[in-house]
This record gives C-alpha cells, structure tokens and sequence, in this order.
C-alpha cells in the first residue's frame, strides 16, 4: 500500500509529526471559544524563531578549507586546458612546417607497382614503389615519411628535415651498416 507523501516525509525525519490544526486536540479546540478582534487589542505575537547558534571556528575553517580546495582545482584545471591549446597549438605549427618542406618532394610514382611492407604502429604498412625506388628505399637513399595519413617516399635528406621537424613522421629509414635482425632480406617479395 502506498504512503503519503506525508508519511515518507515523517520516515525521512522531515516535517512535523502532526500538522497544525492537530495540534491541538478536537475538544480543546471546541471549548475555547475564538477571541473576537478588538481594535484596542494587540495582535497575537507571531512566534520568535530561535536565532542560529554562531558558527564554530571549526566549521569556519572546514569551509575556508574548502574554498581554497575549489580554487586550487580550478586553477589547476585552467592550466592543464593551456598547456594542452599550447601542444595543440606546437603540434598544427609543425604539421604545417612538414607539409610545407614535403609539398612537391613526394616520389610515388603513379605506375608503382611492387610493395614494400614495413611496420607502423601495431601493423604491418606497405607503400607501393617501383624496383629502382625499392633497391634505392632497402639502401637507404629513400625512406617513407607520413603525412596527413598518407606514406610518401623521399629523399634521404628530406626525410631526415622531416625527423627534425616531428620525429614520429619518419616511418622508414633502412640503415644498409645495420646488423640484420634476422636471416630474410628486406627485398624479399611475399
């Protein structure tokens, strides 16, 4: 059965126990008969409200403590937005750096046709380029640059002004003094 808001409000440790016109008991409320309004007669006092007891020095400082909690955090949260706008800021300046200093030097060719697998990430790429691109690309006279997404093949050189500018582009740089990791040549074609 449901309870009146009443009752849950009386559950919870709101409200009065009894409304106001219960206050008083039914018979009391008959026998006493209601004063009539005489101008010479004061009105009734209203109830004075007992005044709120003075705020210890304890709960002063818990809430000072607190105050001070919120602006430290909000400070706090104002830097770390401006140390992150200021990479965002860093990070487009050096995209548009790579791009300008890669505009044109891109060496696929449109007709390429043999594959050249590498690792990137968690995966294993390929781009495609043509046999003298793939022995010049396993000497290390080329090498592949990202960007924008996209696996471009450049000059050594350039690939090495793309390392400086933002060292994660650099995808692809063979070593030909490098010690083999293992016995499979890099030309190999799967």
């Amino acid at each position: 059965m449901s309870e009146s808001l009443r009752d849950q409000l009386l559950k919870a440790g709101l409200g009065n126990k009894k409304p106001k016109d219960e206050a008083q008991p039914a018979a009391s409320r008959q026998s006493s008969p209601r004063p009539r309004h005489n101008s010479s007669a004061q009105p009734p006092s209203k109830a004075a409200h007992p005044p709120k007891p003075a705020k210890t020095t304890q709960e002063v400082d818990l809430a000072r403590a607190y105050a001070q909690r919120a602006q430290v955090e909000r400070a706090e949260r104002e830097r770390a937005q401006r140390e992150a706008e200021r990479i965002a800021r860093e990070n487009k300046q050096r995209k548009q750096k790579l791009a300008a200093l890669l505009a044109g030097k891109g060496l696929n060719a449109p007709d390429a046709d043999v594959p050249r697998h590498f690792p990137h990430g968690n995966k294993i790429r390929r781009v495609y380029c043509t046999k003298e691109q793939l022995e010049k690309l396993n000497r290390g006279d080329l090498a592949v640059v990202q960007l924008a997404g996209r696996y471009l093949l450049v000059e050594r050189d350039i690939a090495v002004q793309a390392q400086a500018i933002q060292a994660e582009s650099l995808v692809l740089l063979c070593d030909p003094n490098a010690p083999t990791e293992d016995d499979v040549p890099a030309d190999l074609m799967w």
